[in-house]
């Protein structure tokens, strides 16, 4: 039985989401041993700080410059890349992930799938050289593709779209290695929800319509504003406001309260995500990779706000191009926005249709069944 290793880095939660819907995937299977581990696990603190912090710092704090920093690194094609390329990101980058490539060498996977780009350069760069041969996946958890996600050496890439492919294509990687799966979602997305039994389990109202907001990664002066603008609506409805972790967005709206005809839920760290999906008329978040992919495969419209310059643009760009939902960066737009689409249900229908067009709840078995394919065909012996 093969050992699969699956390797993510927790910047941000999309990827790790990703990877233990792969490791669901495998044991469904029954495929072999499986293990998820996190890459900065393996570096120093420094390291890892070093990566988090940049990125949540630069692109919450500092928007615009992460923007140029984010396209401004997007300039290299797959076919330019030299081998100086992988000597500054492989070799610089592994001093700094020494425990990562030992504990690689030591566990001996037959095949190793990364949902981050930061394993696979490290990875790649040792493939290219001849210092490991074992097979290299990459599961790339956004819509379109920036070139961090490039490299030789891998495999197969798993892409969220026929769009993602074209674009890798466009940048010289082989389209044989290309495989348009889906990003991958839990498993329990592909299972029937009717929203009115959800919506009973959760002792959420029936009737009027559900509106999620999944507030946790907006800047919590901009989800009050949503939410106070919401509340003052004269239709009936129900507003769903997920604060996740953040405690500062938790605080900034404990002292709401239901408006003349719509009542207000406020929710924490919640792990029925899916059975919010399922139970809403519609859903306003950001544009994450994993959490348009997951609100997709559900088959529920969107209403995109405040996307990060860079990937989650491009992630909201293919949602609002699907036709599955809209775009809008001012937080004053989208509460009549919400409410126009709820009262257009003709529109909701469509919106509702086309994310059930291009939402892929079977991501993750999809791309199980290919490795394991690939694996019993001996293509890599």
């Amino acid at each position: 039985m093969p050992r699969i290793l699956i390797m993510h880095a927790s910047v941000g939660a999309g990827h790790s989401s990703a990877a233990q819907a792969l490791a669901s995937a495998f044991e469904r299977k029954q495929a072999g041993e499986v293990r998820v581990a996190d890459i900065l696990d393996y570096g120093s603190q420094v390291f890892r700080e070093a990566v988090t912090q940049s990125y949540l710092q630069i692109s919450s704090k500092a928007p615009l410059l992460w923007k140029m920093l984010y396209e401004t690194t997007d300039a290299s094609d797959l076919i330019d890349l030299e081998p100086l390329r992988h000597r500054l990101q492989g070799r610089l980058g592994r001093p700094l992930v020494s425990k990562f490539e030992r504990f690689v060498r030591a566990y001996a996977p037959d095949v190793l799938i990364c949902t981050h780009f930061l394993p696979v350069q490290l990875l790649s760069d040792l493939k290219v050289e001849g210092d490991w041969n074992t097979p290299l996946y990459c599961v790339i958890t956004d819509y379109m593709v920036h070139n961090q996600w490039l490299n030789r050496g891998v495999d197969g890439y798993f892409l969220a779209s026929d769009i993602t492919r074209a674009a890798m294509i466009a940048r010289g990687a082989p389209p044989a290695i290309l495989h348009v799966t889906g990003i991958p979602v839990k498993l329990e997305i592909a299972d029937p929800k009717p929203a009115d039994q959800v919506r009973a389990r959760h002792r959420l109202p029936s009737g009027a319509p559900l509106i999620t907001l999944f507030g946790g990664g907006i800047e919590p002066r901009r989800v009050r504003r949503m939410v106070t603008m919401l509340l003052e609506s004269a239709e009936p409805a129900t507003l769903a406001v997920v604060a996740g972790r953040s405690a500062e967005l938790t605080g900034a709206l404990s002292d709401l309260s239901d408006g003349p005809q719509v009542q207000l839920r406020l929710l924490g760290k919640i792990d029925y995500v899916d059975d919010l999906v399922a139970a809403s008329d519609l859903v306003i978040t950001k544009s994450g990779g994993l959490i348009v992919s997951e609100v997709l495969a559900r088959g529920a419209p969107m209403l995109i706000v405040d996307p990060i310059p860079g990937q989650e643009e491009w992630n909201a760009d293919f949602v609002a191009g699907s036709g599955a939902g809209i775009q809008l960066r001012q937080p004053e737009a989208v509460p009549p926005a919400a409410l126009f689409l709820l009262g257009q249900p003709e529109r909701l229908a469509m919106m509702r249709e086309q994310a059930r067009r291009f939402g892929r709840p079977r991501a993750a078995l999809d791309i199980a069944e290919r490795v394991l394919a690939d694996l019993a065909s001996g293509a890599y012996r």
